[in-house]
């Protein structure tokens, strides 16, 4: 079997704030609202993918968040802008909300935007998952049959 290049990484959160999952609820024009965790691409000046993930809750929900934990790898089919073909690597961390203040947002999708980021709270349930159109599916499908084991990545007894 070829390994595909990966060509693009994101550093993405479950993020847990009590019973509520914050997501961005995306609207642009001509496309169907929906629904997605906070996050983005792996820049060069990250450190790591963790990094990554802290600087985008920063940006994207003037957010600063703790517990974070690995819970979920998801790997599709990526064309870059200048043609080369690979794959996308999604890395998903479970985390706890510690502060959010939406009016320190910043970076491209708050200062240039191509549409609407709007924060959302939905109940960390498959009731609250299944009402909102979560992307990827990949990613609905995982926490609708893990909602429970999600929760144990943050059990004090993990180590």
């Amino acid at each position: 079997m070829t390994e595909r290049p990966v060509v693009k990484r994101t550093a993405r959160a479950v993020l847990l704030d009590g019973d509520d999952l914050i997501l961005i609820k995306r609207t642009r024009p001509g496309v169907d609202p929906y629904w997605l965790t906070p996050g983005g691409g792996v820049e060069a000046a990250d450190g790591s993918v963790v990094d990554a993930l802290h600087r985008e809750m920063n940006e994207e929900l003037g957010a600063l968040v703790t517990d974070v934990v690995p819970c979920f790898v998801d790997t599709v089919e990526h064309h870059t802008g200048s043609g080369v073909t690979g794959v996308k690597v999604q890395h998903f961390f479970v985390c706890r909300l510690v502060s959010m203040d939406p009016a320190q947002r910043h970076g491209p999708e708050i200062d240039e935007p191509q549409g609407e980021y709007e924060i959302v709270r939905v109940p960390f349930s498959r009731m609250g998952i299944a009402g909102v159109h979560l992307v990827p599916l990949s990613l609905r499908h995982y926490l609708d049959g893990n909602i429970e084991g999600v929760r144990a990545l943050h059990a004090p007894d993990l180590g």
